[in-house]
């Protein structure tokens, strides 16, 4: 695995936790939801990787670090407000499950960025459809989220 950049701020151990929690771990690939083949904690295997299977969890879990750097920078390079720990995890887990393009054309963004944080909790559940529908998974991940939200305010 190649290294990327440090991220300016790392996300806390709560954040992480959350994270593996709502992803799972997979030692093999598999097509998550959204029909990307994907392994590990949420892993989203591109072109030209492949990975020993099974993955070990340790793999895994240095994979998910390395994954992090990405979210974490794209979170400091789109919110323009100082955040606490557990606010910045809450918005790190979102765009690493729903990618860097989604926050920053959310609502969610807008309102952070304007400093009207209490507003902004609600627009999580707002990001739980897939092509599939609305899944109960995503339900839970951003009320969860929400919450680690509400809870740095």
């Amino acid at each position: 695995m190649s290294a990327l950049p440090r991220s300016p701020r790392a996300i806390d151990d709560d954040g992480l936790a959350l994270i593996r929690h709502f992803e799972g771990f997979s030692a093999t690939v598999y097509v998550c939801p959204a029909g990307y083949p994907t392994i590990g904690y949420g892993h989203v295997v591109t072109a030209g990787e492949s990975w020993p299977t099974p993955l070990t969890t340790e793999q895994g879990e240095a994979l998910l670090r390395r994954d992090m750097a990405r979210y974490e920078r794209a979170v400091c390079r789109l919110i323009e407000v100082p955040l606490t720990d557990p606010c910045y995890a809450a918005l790190v887990s979102f765009t690493y499950n729903l990618g860097e393009g989604a926050l920053a054309a959310s609502t969610l963004r807008r309102l952070v960025n304007r400093g009207e944080l209490r507003a902004a909790a609600d627009q999580f559940g707002r990001w739980v459809q897939s092509p599939a529908g609305i899944l109960p998974g995503l339900v839970r991940r951003r009320a969860a989220e929400r919450e680690m939200w509400v809870a740095g305010l």
